[in-house]
């Protein structure tokens, strides 16, 4: 996804291995979705690697130096490429948990209203 104008992801590197199994759906990806993917995003930087005896995974790295690692075991190349595609619209920030349901500036000081008030 692009804040500004600018795209976030800045580098996808996907490591595979040559013998594993489970590497099957990648390595069907690389032949058939990666080239047209690499053409698709000119801004984008696209590395393989290979890692013997390791599970697939998409590696992302984001201009703000924050990556995300998504495990892509066993899956058809559709998926890795849906994937793919989440990481390069994702913005790269940390998830964060919410402490309260709503999120306000000028939160009330009275507490939150709700229509189940006990006298």
């Amino acid at each position: 996804m692009a804040l500004r104008g600018v795209w976030q992801l800045k580098k996808l590197v996907v490591s595979f291995s040559d013998w594993g199994g489970s590497s099957r759906g990648i390595r069907a990806f690389m032949e058939s979705h990666l080239p047209a993917f690499k053409e698709a995003n000119p801004q984008l930087e696209v590395d393989t690697e290979m890692i013997r005896g390791q599970h697939p995974h998409l590696k992302a790295f984001y201009k703000n130096h924050n990556d995300r690692v998504v495990c892509v075991k066993n899956m058809d190349p559709e998926e890795i490429l849906l994937h793919a595609t989440r990481l390069r619209n994702a913005l790269g920030r940390k998830v964060i948990k919410l402490r309260t349901r709503h999120v306000t500036k000028h939160p009330s000081v009275q507490g939150t209203w709700t229509t189940a008030l006990k006298y």
